[in-house]
């Protein structure tokens, strides 16, 4: 199998672990963060098994997947969880969430709406590669100009700067407090894991394709190690109890 195929699946597998490990925390704990965040996960889960799955055959129906779940919400929807950890006032983030949701459902309708170029699609290249038209530069891709593409940025915009803002507010405020120093690191390193793709999908719109899938799988290798510290809690130290001395 080429790296095309075997970056996409490693991070699938990552993706759905993190998920199952996500949605089982929410159901000890009901927090509302850690729902979005599976949420959130599966999404992730799902635009990197399009990848895999695009690698070997077409689908449009995967295709459609790849670009809504992976290109286009994932960051949003990890930013949000990151919100309703952070945002005191509920209204804020429940308004946020019910904004989301229906640009989400908005962007899903004109996307599977939106006409393929089917007949360009080569299985010896990533998707990654073949998705975008763009006609100042000459090229003709599997989407169409327009659509979703013209404004997916605004999603991944509002999803890094929450994702990433609201992980290194977090670790700075651990960190001024110095208290729980493996919440410091884990912070910064969810920060740097939601850069990573982030910076991979900025690299394929300008046409530097070739290092998206490996900045999947290092951006959600990195999140979930950052969780995992993140969220270990330190052992207390018990103070030893003294004992009595008794007189001769």
């Amino acid at each position: 199998m080429s790296l095309s195929t075997l970056l996409p699946l490693a991070s699938t597998i990552i993706s759905a672990v993190f998920a199952v490990i996500l949605l089982r925390r929410y159901a000890q704990r009901k927090g509302k963060h850690l729902l979005i965040w599976g949420i959130a996960m599966i999404m992730y889960g799902l635009g990197t098994f399009a990848e895999f799955y695009l690698s070997l055959a077409w689908n449009a129906t995967i295709f459609r997947l790849w670009y809504l779940c992976g290109a286009t919400l994932v960051a949003a929807w990890l930013g949000q969880g990151t919100v309703y950890l952070l945002v005191r006032k509920p209204r804020v983030a429940d308004t946020l969430l019910v904004v989301l949701t229906i640009a989400s459902v908005f962007a899903a309708v004109q996307l599977f709406a939106t006409p393929l170029n089917e007949s360009l699609f080569n299985p010896s290249l990533p998707i990654s590669q073949q998705y975008a038209t763009n006609s100042a530069r000459g090229i003709v891709g599997l989407m169409p100009e327009g659509g979703v593409r013209s404004y997916s940025f605004l999603f991944n915009i509002y999803g890094t700067v929450a994702l990433v803002g609201g992980a290194l507010y977090s670790a700075y405020i651990f960190w001024r407090k110095r208290i729980m120093p493996q919440r410091v690191l884990g912070n910064v390193l969810i920060a740097l894991g939601g850069l990573s793709p982030a910076l991979g999908g900025t690299l394929a719109r300008i046409g530097a394709t070739e290092f998206l899938y490996l900045s999947e799988l290092i951006g959600v290798v990195v999140i979930f190690i950052g969780f995992r510290l993140a969220t270990t809690q330190q052992p207390e130290t018990v103070p030893a109890t003294p004992v009595a001395t008794q007189s001769a």
